[in-house]
């Protein structure tokens, strides 16, 4: 009995410490993916897209929605260094808030919802003008060489107000 009870406790510790270990994975990978997030916002903000299309896998793809409207896709990080660069270089301040975020881990995959105000400054018809987006960020990720990056993304821009300056 004595030999039958020392099993079962080291059976059960040692389930108990896979599941700390599987929980602990878990979260450092919640929080790599959080990481990717963020510093893709923060190298907009700085307009270092060099830097920002390396968050994505090789063929990643770039989906944005406007009023409803999907664009066309991008696909690449040629093509997403290309659009980003045009597109920032509209403006003068780019500053990105992030907010909540939910994500699904599936193993070396994970999908996820992030949402983010995003405030830019520069001309527009010849006026200083300020926008702000507000946007939702639907995301696939992939887990390659054991760093996360996009594999897709949906940028659902859900309200949009300018005003001049």
């Amino acid at each position: 009995m004595l030999l039958f009870l020392s099993t079962l406790t080291f059976a059960q510790k040692k389930m108990e410490k896979n599941n700390i270990e599987q929980r602990l994975a878990a979260i450092e990978d919640k929080m790599a993916i959080k990481y990717v997030v963020d510093e893709f916002s923060n190298l907009a903000d700085t307009k270092e897209i060099d830097k920002q299309v390396m968050l994505f896998t090789e063929d990643g793809e770039v989906v944005s929605i406007s009023d409803g409207n999907p664009s066309t896709p991008l696909k690449g990080r040629k093509q997403l260094q290309q659009a980003f660069s045009a597109f920032l270089s509209n403006f003068h301040t780019v500053y990105h808030q992030n907010g909540q975020q939910t994500i699904d881990l599936q193993g070396d995959k994970a999908e996820a919802i992030s949402y983010c105000r995003v405030i830019l400054v520069g001309k527009q018809n010849g006026k200083e003008s300020k926008t702000t987006m507000y946007t939702v960020y639907k995301d696939s990720f992939v887990k390659e060489n054991g760093k996360w990056l996009i594999k897709h993304r949906t940028s659902n821009s859900v309200h949009r107000e300018q005003t001049d300056l």
